[in-house]
C-alpha cells in the first residue's frame, strides 16, 4: 500500500520548506533511515531521512520549489503501483506515466522550478521605438559666454544652451565646457540600467516576519550606558598571556551579562500573554551573521561556564552556522540575546528584541579615547552598550539597575570570578 511522505516541520518556527536537493529519484528503492533529501528551513539546510521502506513512486516538490509544512513531498509504495489517485486527492500535479519497470523520474506537466537564480535585466536609457525626452535648456534666452568657451563649444559641437554657467551672472566659461564633456563621458560609459533579483530565502522570510512582529507588537524602549573598559583590556591581555587562550571581549560581555541576569531576573524574562515568565536559568542567545541573514545559537547556562568554555562554544556555533549545520537544539530556548557589531567598528546601535526574550543587548566597539582619571585626562578605552527592552515586561528602573550591575562587572572583571 502506498505511503505519503509530507514536508516535515524541522524547526519550531518553520511554516514552509524548500527542497535544496534530492538524493533519490523516482524508481529508487529506499530503506528507512536512508538520506532522502535536503530541506532548507528558516534556520538552516537540514538532511531529511526517509522513515518508510519502499520504492519512490512520485516526487511532489522539485528541487528549488517551496511548499507549506505537511504538503505532499513524496509517495512510496510497491514497484509499478499506481498512485495517480493519491496524487489527485492531494491536489498535486499527476505523475507522468512510466513504462514498467520505473527507472527514471516522471516528467511533471507543470514546469520544474529551478533553484533561485540571479536575474539580470538591462535596458538602454532610450529605447529604439521611444525617443528620449528632450533635455531642459539652462540658457533659453540671451547667453553669456566667454570667447574661449564659445570657441571650444563650436569646435566640439556642443549645445551651449544646455551647459550651465558658473561664471559671473551665469556666464559660461572654459571649466563649464570641461565639466560638461566629463559628464557626457561618464553618462556614455554608464548608459545601461541594470539590476539583479534573487528569491527571498526561507531564513530571510522568517527574519522579516519575526522581527516585524517583535517591533510592531512589543513596545520597545532603549537604555544606553558607556563602560570604561580599561581594566577589561588589561585583564584580557593577562588571561590570554597566562593561559595561552584567546578569550575575546565578546566572551567577557557574555559572561558578565549572564551573571548580571542572575541578579536581575526581571530582565531575563518573556511576555507570555496572560503571564510573564521569569527564567531562573540563563540561556544566552548569540547573534551570528551568515550570508543569508542572522542566526542566534544559544549558550546554555552561560552563568556557570568559564570564559574559555564560552569562547569555544561561540566559535563552534559560528562555524556550524556558516556551514548550515546548526540543529534546532542549537538555537532554541534563549532567555536573553546579545548582538555585537563592535568588530565592524560600529560604536553604538539599537537592536530589535528577539522573541521570546524581553530584552536584547547591543554591543558597540571599544574605542581608545581621552578619559578623566583622578582629575587628569589620560588615554582610556570605552564601550557603549544599548539595552532594548519590551516595556510590557521590563521598566526603565529594572533595565537601568541591570546595566549598572553589568557596568560594575566589566569595569572590575575580578567581580566575575568572586
Amino acid at each position: 500500500m502506498a505511503e505519503i511522505v509530507r514536508m516535515p516541520k524541522l524547526s519550531d518556527t518553520m511554516t514552509d520548506g524548500t527542497v535544496a536537493a534530492w538524493h533519490k529519484k523516482v524508481g529508487d528503492k529506499v530503506k528507512s533511515g536512508e538520506l532522502l533529501a535536503e530541506i532548507e528551513t528558516d534556520k538552516a539546510t537540514m538532511e531529511f531521512e526517509s522513515y518508510v521502506d519502499g520504492t519512490l513512486l512520485y516526487i511532489g516538490v522539485q528541487k528549488g520549489e517551496t511548499v507549506a509544512v505537511d504538503a505532499l513531498l513524496a509517495v512510496f509504495g510497491k514497484e509499478g503501483e499506481d498512485v495517480s489517485a493519491i496524487v489527485a486527492a492531494e491536489g498535486a500535479a499527476p505523475a507522468a506515466k512510466e513504462e514498467a519497470p520505473v527507472t527514471a523520474a516522471p516528467a511533471p506537466k507543470a514546469p520544474v522550478a529551478e533553484a533561485p537564480k540571479a536575474v539580470v535585466a538591462q535596458a538602454p536609457v532610450a529605447a529604439a521605438h521611444s525617443p528620449a525626452a528632450a533635455p531642459i535648456p539652462f540658457n533659453d534666452g540671451r547667453m553669456r559666454v566667454s570667447p574661449l568657451a564659445k570657441k571650444l563649444a563650436e569646435d566640439k559641437g556642443l549645445p551651449l544652451q544646455y551647459i550651465p554657467g558658473s561664471g559671473d551672472g551665469g556666464r559660461i566659461v572654459r571649466r563649464d565646457i570641461d565639466a560638461f564633456m566629463a559628464g557626457a563621458s561618464i553618462q556614455s560609459a554608464s548608459a545601461v540600467e541594470s539590476y539583479t533579483e534573487e528569491n527571498v530565502s526561507q531564513m530571510r522570510k522568517t527574519i522579516a516576519r519575526r522581527l516585524a512582529e517583535s517591533k510592531f507588537t512589543a513596545p520597545h524602549f532603549y537604555l544606553t550606558m558607556e563602560i570604561n573598559m580599561g581594566r577589561a583590556v588589561e585583564a584580557r591581555a593577562a588571561m590570554n598571556a597566562a593561559t595561552g587562550s584567546k578569550v575575546s571581549f565578546n566572551d567577557m560581555v557574555v559572561k558578565a551579562t549572564a551573571l548580571a541576569l542572575k541578579q536581575h531576573p526581571k530582565v531575563n524574562s518573556s511576555w507570555q500573554g496572560d503571564t510573564i515568565r521569569y527564567n531562573h536559568h540563563v540561556h544566552m542567545g548569540i547573534a551570528v551573521a551568515v550570508e543569508e541573514g542572522l542566526l542566534v545559537p544559544v549558550v546554555r547556562f552561560a552563568d556557570t561556564k568559564t570564559l574559555a568554555q564560552i569562547n569555544q562554544e561561540v566559535k563552534t556555533f559560528a562555524e556550524k552556522a556558516k556551514s548550515k549545520k546548526l540543529q534546532p537544539s542549537d538555537w532554541e530556548g534563549n532567555t536573553f540575546t546579545i548582538s555585537n557589531l563592535g568588530m565592524f567598528g560600529i560604536e553604538e546601535f539599537t537592536a530589535i528584541v528577539n522573541p521570546p526574550d524581553a530584552c536584547i543587548l547591543a554591543v558597540g566597539a571599544i574605542r581608545e579615547v581621552p578619559v578623566v582619571k583622578n582629575g587628569m585626562v589620560v588615554p582610556g578605552h570605552t564601550m557603549k552598550l544599548t539595552l532594548s527592552c519590551d516595556h510590557r515586561v521590563v521598566d526603565g528602573a529594572s533595565g537601568s539597575a541591570f546595566l549598572q550591575t553589568l557596568k560594575a562587572m566589566l569595569e572590575e572583571p575580578v567581580l566575575m570570578f568572586i
